[in-house]
């Protein structure tokens, strides 16, 4: 058939099956018009004057849905379709019906199909003798079964699959209705269920159980985690997940709400065990964010827990030290402004939460303006910070921290500085900058220790130079070298106040062209210093990229406290009149591996602080390593040397494989800390995943424990599964 005569036959069906009665007409003004069906085939002709018939290749389609066949015919007088396959139904974006017959109305919405079979999102299928449709939304299936298995024409059964008399898709509501359900694995009956229901694979969140978990712990006992999740509405829903064992019996849960400009979410657990002796243990854990008026963003996060070890004995968090904060923050381009109040509770063997600063406050502004009479830019600062002890002590206790026990402080810090930056001759890359800071201290339950109330003034200057040194190789490699120099001054000397904040000082590359280190400013680096370092960078168009920073700071005298001591850390790597010797370096491949490492050396080259990242991601392979060495310092809590090796990753052993592992050592004592592995199968039907972990630390509220983990997980039923790639394939 020319495609000229195809053409005609389609206007020609699609005049037919568009005439309407005349009431039908008379209502267009007050209901929509409905799209004609349309009909192609290879030959087409009329039996009498209400029946017509197309045979070959026969294509219909009706308002997003695609129908092809062998042969329909069509009857004008019952508005009647009927269809000889094969049949291949396209109903919408995800599902496709095939049958051997059918029957159907001429809006393809209700009818019957025999020798039918749906196939949803290339996961899903279910095949029935007998299907009905009705009304285009509800599919019933008959002597039915559903799988997301492969099946192939070898006879064999898929790994599973459930039967069932009847099946009931509804469209609209994505959900599946099983009568008398039967599940089965390679064909073999392993229980039954009078009714069931299911989502389709387009269906995000429904309620139902999720996958269940087998658990075995040496601490917990054997037992089954199986959750449920509700969908209260579109917006909100929650999940508990009951946990009974030989040992404990635990509640979990999680609640999350979506609003118009925000959202919250709350995770935690109810026990009952032998292990504690409370009766009861729970923790909870909240976070949520809103979006305000005048671009202001409201957060919260929230942190508690009935006991020390129970994140821990039930592998909740690692978390040791607790934070519940309130805050509201603003960020725009040359402003920033936010507010926060924090909770804070140790969960450490041998902090006292009286004696630590439990409640804090800050509030902070920054503000950045460009005035045009004399150039430059305006840096305007301001916060107020205060922390709280519960105890009232006003000396330090037996604990050996460094803290009074009882003090509280109030800071009030303003500043203002003055910056311009020029090129020079030679591409010299010039920065000045002036400035002065007001910092006020009222103290209280201070002792001896401290004065209750301190005004400090704080001027400074600081000039930089930069020289980027550029250059492109013939293979299109482009290499930065920037050496650079900073000479600063700060006047004034450190109040005679305790040091409350600023006990813990790194010195990285982000900072080494600053003119203080603090962490906060009830510190300050005093009088006349310089930084230099230099920097170079390597940008192949292949992918690799490697950088690397040395750097050294310079000061005319040593920072001390008013009581003479030292105040930076022996381990903080500024120490004295020389600094140590900062080295950084960084190293990208293009086939996903990073290796990053920093490290502190003295002058004899000895290190004082080190760290190294290796981390390796790609189609395959996850595979992260991390080394850390850090002296003793009793200064900063460390009475002996931490050296510790990490290792995380998961590697793509086949297919339907995929192993992991995890491994922690503490080289400096000897011994494990954590050590785990697992494997995964999976394939387009079916996750098992198996895992084992091993807790080695003790303490007086720990134990060491062993954890076996078992998850099975049918696939199909779920959100649309993306990655493909584990689906098998049946053979020629």
């Amino acid at each position: 058939m020319t495609s000229s005569l195809r053409l005609l036959c389609t206007l020609v069906v699609g005049l037919l099956l568009s005439q309407v009665p005349p009431a039908a007409a008379q209502n267009r003004t007050t209901a929509p018009e409905r799209q004609p069906a349309m009909l192609i085939a290879d030959d087409v002709y009329i039996l009498g004057d209400q029946t017509l018939v197309a045979e070959g290749n026969v294509e219909a389609v009706y308002e997003g849905q695609r129908l092809t066949a062998q042969r329909i015919t069509y009857d004008r007088t019952s508005e009647r379709l009927q269809f000889e396959g094969p049949i291949t139904l396209h109903d919408g974006a995800y599902t496709v019906v095939l049958a051997d017959s059918a029957e159907l109305d001429r809006d393809l919405q209700n009818g019957i199909l025999f020798g039918a079979r749906i196939v949803m999102d290339d996961q899903l299928q279910l095949a029935a003798q007998q299907m009905n449709r009705t009304d285009g939304r509800y599919s019933q299936l008959y002597k039915a079964a559903v799988t997301s298995c492969h099946v192939c024409n070898d006879g064999r059964p898929p790994l599973w699959q459930i039967r069932a008399r009847r099946i009931v898709h509804d469209q609209e509501a994505q959900q599946f209705y099983l009568d008398d359900a039967q599940f089965r694995v390679l064909g073999t009956p392993v229980f039954y269920v009078p009714r069931l229901r299911l989502p389709d694979p387009t269906l995000k969140r429904s309620t139902g159980f999720l996958i269940p978990s087998i658990y075995n712990s040496t601490l917990l006992g054997f037992g089954v985690r199986v959750p449920y999740f509700f969908r209260i509405g579109d917006h909100r829903d929650l999940t508990l997940t009951p946990w009974l064992s030989n040992k404990t019996r635990t509640m979990e849960f999680r609640y999350r709400q979506a609003f118009r400009r925000g959202g919250i979410e709350f995770e935690g657990a109810l026990s009952n065990d032998d292990l504690n002796r409370r009766d009861n243990r729970a923790y909870v854990f909240g976070r949520g964010l809103f979006e305000m008026d005048n671009d202001f963003i409201l957060r919260f996060d929230v942190e508690a827990v009935s006991d020390d070890a129970y994140l821990v004995d039930y592998d909740f968090s690692s978390k040791d030290r607790l934070d519940s904060e309130l805050s509201l923050e603003r960020v725009r381009r040359d402003e920033w402004i936010r507010g926060a109040v924090t909770y804070f509770r140790s969960l450490r063997v041998g902090e006292s939460n009286a004696t630590l600063p439990t409640i804090v406050a800050n509030a902070d502004y920054e503000r950045r303006i460009f005035p045009t009479s004399f150039g430059g830019e305006l840096r305007y600062a301001g916060q107020a910070h205060t922390h709280y002890r519960t105890s009232s002590l006003s000396t330090d206790g037996p604990d050996a921290d460094v803290f009074a026990d009882g003090r509280d402080v109030t800071r009030l810090s303003a500043s203002a500085d003055w910056l311009r930056s020029w090129t020079l001759l030679g591409g010299v890359r010039s920065t000045f900058q002036t400035g002065v800071a007001v910092d006020h201290f009222e103290i209280e339950g201070a002792g001896t220790t401290s004065l209750s109330s301190v005004t400090d003034v704080i001027p400074s200057a600081a000039l930089t130079f930069r020289l980027p040194l550029a250059k492109t190789t013939a293979r299109g490699v482009s290499h930065v070298i920037e050496p650079m120099v900073q000479l600063g001054w700060v006047g004034g000397s450190t109040p005679s106040i305790a040091n409350d904040e600023s006990t813990r000082t790194e010195f990285d590359e982000g900072n080494l062209l600053t003119l203080s280190r603090f962490a906060a400013q009830d510190r300050r680096e005093r009088g006349a210093m310089a930084a230099y370092g230099l920097s170079w960078s390597r940008f192949d168009p292949n992918g690799l990229s490697s950088s690397i920073t040395v750097g050294q700071v310079v000061r005319d005298r040593a920072q001390r406290e008013p009581n003479g001591g030292l105040t930076f850390t022996d381990t903080s790597g500024l120490r004295g009149t020389f600094s140590d010797i900062l080295f950084a370096a960084q190293i990208s491949t293009q086939n996903g591996m990073t290796l990053t490492g920093r490290g502190l050396f003295n002058n004899a080259f000895d290190t004082t602080k080190a760290e190294a990242r290796a981390s390796w991601h790609n189609e395959f392979t996850n595979f992260g390593a991390t080394y850390i060495w850090l002296g003793r310092d009793v200064a900063e809590n460390r009475p002996t040397t931490i050296s510790e090796w990490a290792f995380d990753g998961s590697y793509r052993l086949s297919r339907h494989w995929t192993g992991s592992a995890l491994w922690r050592y503490d080289v400096a004592s000897d011994r494990n800390v954590k050590a785990g592995v697992g494997v995964v199968y999976t394939n387009e039907c079916v996750e098992i995943a198996l895992s084992a972990s091993r807790r080695f630390t003790s303490s007086t509220i720990l134990t060491p424990s062993t954890d076996v983990s078992l998850t099975v997980g049918l696939r199909g039923f779920s959100t649309r599964t993306e990655d493909k790639s584990y689906a098998r394939t049946c053979e020629n």
